[in-house]
């Protein structure tokens, strides 16, 4: 009883530095499920397989059976009109399909790094929306993101960022991603102000679903019947599934984090423009020492390009 008595004083002085750690830890998780299922859509991509509603439709099909078999235990009435949610899950599920879709045309690095530009769009929107007032140190991280993302952005249009058929396609498409994610996690901030999560996420999954189902009755039909089926294509679809459905239930925690957040992801962004600067950058050969080597090297190399090509466009 005393050791636990000591614990529990020592949580309450140090609430603050729990609440950094915690956040911390957090992130790393948001983070490697962000990374998992940017993996499994970049090698979707590349195997030629462009069902991007499809991918979205077994992320709501699960959090439809994990949160509303909870809802339906529970049988409370709905604390949000049902209409609302319907509206917010087809903003989430536009905005799955460009974030998915981009893959296609510009590299993982870009993608990855233009979905922090949701950043700028959440603070614009709750600002307008919510009345939410940022602190000038939030407002600097989210100058320094725009700033790292504009020389992202110059990147792709002098050198071609380093990956994709057409990269500042691929780039706008996050970006109009982006603001639809921004519209979601404004909409379910309101929403998870009500006290429910769980009513929040399960309604998101089922309406979420409804809409996937008709999308892709209207437009994917042809590209699933195209899809050359495996163990490892029917693998990534399972582990896009189960990191997208671990990053919407993670997701509501982070919307009342500190200033830690934006600074964290300032640093991100950083980062990210430094290893787009030095990626794929192989070490000169001495034509001197060897031209028969360097010549070799230049046709392997631009074979590799013309295959990439060629898998990306099919």
């Amino acid at each position: 009883m005393e050791g636990r008595d000591r614990c529990c004083n020592w949580l309450k002085n140090h609430e603050s530095l729990c609440n950094v750690l915690f956040t911390l830890f957090l992130g790393q998780i948001i983070s490697f499920t962000l990374a998992t299922t940017s993996f499994a859509a970049s090698y979707l991509a590349t195997r030629g397989v462009d069902v991007p509603v499809t991918q979205s439709f077994f992320t709501y099909f699960g959090l439809a059976s994990i949160y509303g078999s909870i809802m339906l235990f529970r049988r409370k009435k709905l604390l949000v009109p049902w209409y609302y949610y319907a509206l917010l899950a087809f903003v989430d599920v536009q905005g799955n399909l460009l974030f998915i879709k981009a893959f296609k045309y510009t590299s993982v690095t870009s993608v990855t790094l233009f979905d922090c530009w949701a950043i700028v769009w959440v603070m614009i929107l709750t600002w307008l929306f919510l009345g939410t007032r940022y602190t000038v140190w939030q407002y600097i991280g989210a100058a320094i993101c725009v700033v790292g993302l504009c020389f992202a952005l110059l990147s792709d249009a002098t050198i071609g960022g380093g990956g994709g058929s057409r990269p500042l396609f691929g780039d706008f498409l996050v970006i109009v991603a982006t603001l639809f994610y921004a519209l979601s996690n404004v909409g379910e901030e309101f929403c998870v102000k009500q006290k429910d999560i769980v009513e929040v996420i399960s309604m998101l999954g089922v309406f979420g679903m409804l809409v996937s189902m008709c999308q892709i009755i209207l437009f994917e039909r042809q590209d699933l019947e195209a899809i050359e089926w495996s163990a490892d294509i029917i693998l990534v679809f399972a582990g896009f599934a189960v990191g997208t459905c671990l990053f919407y239930s993670l997701v509501p925690l982070i919307f009342k984090v500190n200033w830690l957040y934006y600074v964290s992801f300032a640093i991100v962004v950083v980062g990210l423009v430094i290893y787009c600067k030095t990626e794929n950058k192989p070490e000169p050969i001495d034509t001197h020492v060897d031209g028969h080597l360097s010549i070799q090297y230049e046709v392997l190399g631009e074979e590799s390009l013309q295959s990439r090509d060629g898998s990306i466009r099919a």
